[in-house]
């Protein structure tokens, strides 16, 4: 009965556990290649779209930010319970002009994110800026208001 029930778990593992690591994307899959195609002054916007398809977000300034992301996940690893991993984070930012040609790009991978360093300073908020009190000092003049005949 032991040999029995011991193949009946192999077999349970084996089919249900893939030896082949589970990748999830989200935004640009390959955006480090990717990126290599596009040459300041000379792309533009449909060179752009061609390549990368549109951004995952936009910010109009003096000239149009157009960022790209691609962030890849793995559960690979039998031995870490199939925790996920975060194998590639990249981040594309371009800088387009008036016209519509590329002026600046700049991608920032993984480690570069890793970098950056945040500020500790807290900021303290008095006890006249809380939306508590904004909302009771409003009930208060709508109160103390004189009143109008209608």
């Amino acid at each position: 009965m032991n040999k029995v029930l011991y193949t009946f778990f192999i077999i349970l593992v084996t089919t249900s556990c893939s030896l082949k690591p589970i990748n999830n994307y989200h935004g640009v899959a390959f955006l480090d290649k990717k990126q290599e195609a596009l040459f300041i002054n000379k792309s533009n916007k449909n060179d752009i779209y061609k390549i990368l398809g549109s951004p995952s977000t936009e910010s109009i300034l003096e000239n149009d930010l157009w960022i790209y992301i691609e962030n890849r996940k793995s559960k690979s690893s039998l031995v870490k319970l199939g925790k996920e991993i975060t194998t590639s984070s990249n981040v594309l930012v371009l800088e387009i002009d008036k016209k519509g040609i590329l002026k600046n790009k700049t991608f920032y991978n993984i480690d570069d994110q890793n970098e950056l360093i945040f500020s500790n300073d807290k900021t303290l908020m008095s006890e006249k800026d809380s939306f508590v009190y904004g909302v009771i000092s409003s009930l208060k003049q709508k109160i103390d208001s004189p009143k109008r005949n209608k």
